[in-house]
């Protein structure tokens, strides 16, 4: 090729071009040549434009463009070789990454987008499968600018089609606005949710289905992201003027790459991602889970959570030897399914939203209502209500009470401090100053070792807030093989729940 090129075997193919091993016989070493896929004279000048803006990008982890050539008519890329494999055969090949694997990849990435982007380079296809991994050396380099749109000129990336990978395209882009360095930043939080689980969470069965899961769905990270989860949700926030930037989501990751946790100084900045103005009713799905991902690295960097315990005393489940656990209003004793309470009406002034599905709207006396899976059985004690699943095993709980004086945030706080003494082997806890539907709130969350063996670990949720001079909490405690529907359940009956005297007449 253009008697410098010897093409070996081909190394892979995509919808943008070939790659092949190569030798570069004039300085006698190897390289990997890309031919590309395009069309007209125009196309293959834009290629060339944009193949020689990618060259000037000087940084370790991002693929050395050698030459650019023509041959047969055709485009072809010298760039450097690099001895590994991708990220996506090492996720199909070994599984998963651990945070602080998937932390070290995503900063070398941002350092990659950080040197692209100063140059007007956006990348626009960031996936596993352009993230090479050199054997040897661990290093990761950002490769496949083949699709990237040098800003303010036409590229080969313009044909009129759909360009890049819909699972990893930011919502701006899929909705046909212009795209900048926060859709890339977009595309690098759905791929350290691939690393952490091997998938994109946006992955489904047909491209309107992938096109709605972006845009619209409720977005829940992995659990498995762990400490990371306050980047991941900045870079999955839809509002690209409200994404978590660049140098921020570096400054994050650097300081989880060295010391195993998060700055709280950053995350606190991050608070913007849950205090803003909220959607419409119908279209809210909990701040409380953005939220708490804020603070997912309390527990491992030793911050003091918050919660309600200071004016409760643990109750004993039947037969169990350690405490109930200490919630925002404390967890009593699961009743049996036969003792339910009649339904009372619905508070007076008050404007529940329908049910959901499997759900009832429950009126309760003590002055609020809420939907409450069908079955769920109602008891009291002489300060709390409980719904209960018919096993007994998930609890919805709620407590009414006046207004503390240190608010939401104080109370959850001298709940958590109370944890280690009332609930055995408390851990995993974190809390978040918060709003729930533009009040102030505090979330609460931790696991503990649960009422028996048998059952094992219980995980609680738990949001309290003030409204019209009373403080609501409301929690839901189930166990750990149970979290998903006890997150389901917790979401249905914080997004329903009504106070007493709310409804149109209320501020």
């Amino acid at each position: 090729m253009v008697g410098r090129y010897r093409l070996g075997k081909r190394l892979g193919r995509g919808g943008m071009g070939t790659v092949w091993e190569a030798s570069d016989e004039l300085l006698g070493r190897s390289v990997a040549v890309k031919e590309l896929h395009v069309g007209d004279g125009t196309q293959f000048r834009g290629a060339v434009r944009e193949a020689r803006t990618v060259a000037q990008i000087k940084h370790p982890h991002v693929v050395v463009v050698h030459d650019v050539v023509e041959h047969e008519g055709r485009p072809f890329i010298v760039m450097e070789l690099v001895e590994g494999r991708s990220l996506a055969d090492r996720l199909a090949a070994d599984g998963p990454l651990d945070p602080a694997e998937t932390a070290r990849t995503g900063l070398a990435l941002l350092g990659a987008l950080n040197a692209a982007h100063a140059r007007g380079v956006l990348h626009r296809d960031i996936k596993p499968a352009n993230v090479l991994l050199e054997a040897g050396t661990g290093r990761v380099v950002l490769t496949d600018f083949g699709i990237a749109r040098l800003a303010g000129s036409t590229t080969i990336s313009e044909t009129g089609a759909f360009v890049g990978s819909p699972e990893y395209t930011s919502p701006e882009r899929m909705q046909g606005a212009g795209a900048g360095p926060a859709s890339d930043l977009w595309s690098l939080g759905v791929l350290l949710c691939a690393a952490l689980t091997g998938a994109s969470p946006f992955h489904r069965d047909s491209l309107g289905g992938v096109l709605h899961a972006v845009v619209y769905d409720e977005i829940r990270p992995p659990e498995q992201a762990g400490p990371l989860l306050p980047v991941i949700l900045g870079l999955l926030e839809r509002d690209p003027e409200r994404r978590l930037g660049t140098v921020q989501a570096e400054r994050l990751l650097s300081a989880y790459v060295t010391t195993g946790t998060l700055p709280l100084s950053d995350l606190s900045d991050l608070s913007d991602l849950v205090s803003g103005p909220k959607p419409p009713r119908p279209a809210r799905r909990r701040t409380w889970l953005i939220a708490a991902a804020l603070v997912a690295v309390a527990a491992a960097g030793g911050v003091t959570a918050a919660s309600l315990a200071g004016d409760r005393t643990a109750g004993r489940a039947p037969g169990a030897g350690p405490s109930a656990p200490a919630t925002a209003s404390a967890t009593a004793a699961p009743a049996s399914p036969g003792a339910g309470a009649p339904v009372p009406q619905a508070p007076a002034g008050a404007t529940p939203e329908p049910a959901p599905p499997g759900y009832r709207i429950r009126a309760d006396p003590q002055g609020f209502a809420l939907a409450v899976p069908e079955g769920y059985q109602r008891t009291t004690d002489d300060q709390r209500v409980f719904y209960s699943s018919p096993d007994g095993a998930i609890r919805i709980g709620i407590k009414v009470k006046p207004s503390a004086p240190e608010g939401p945030l104080g109370v959850m706080r001298r709940a958590d401090a109370a944890g280690p003494d009332t609930n055995p082997g408390y851990r995993d806890r974190s809390v978040l100053a918060t709003t729930h539907n533009g009040l102030p709130a505090a979330l609460w969350e931790f696991t503990w070792d649960g009422f028996t063996r048998a059952e094992g670990a219980r995980h609680t949720f738990d949001l309290c807030w003030d409204e019209n001079g009373r403080m609501y909490d409301v929690w839901v405690s189930a166990p750990v093989s149970r979290l998903a529907e006890a997150r389901s359940r917790f979401d249905a009956a914080l997004d329903s729940f009504v106070p007493a005297g709310a409804g149109s007449a209320s501020p």
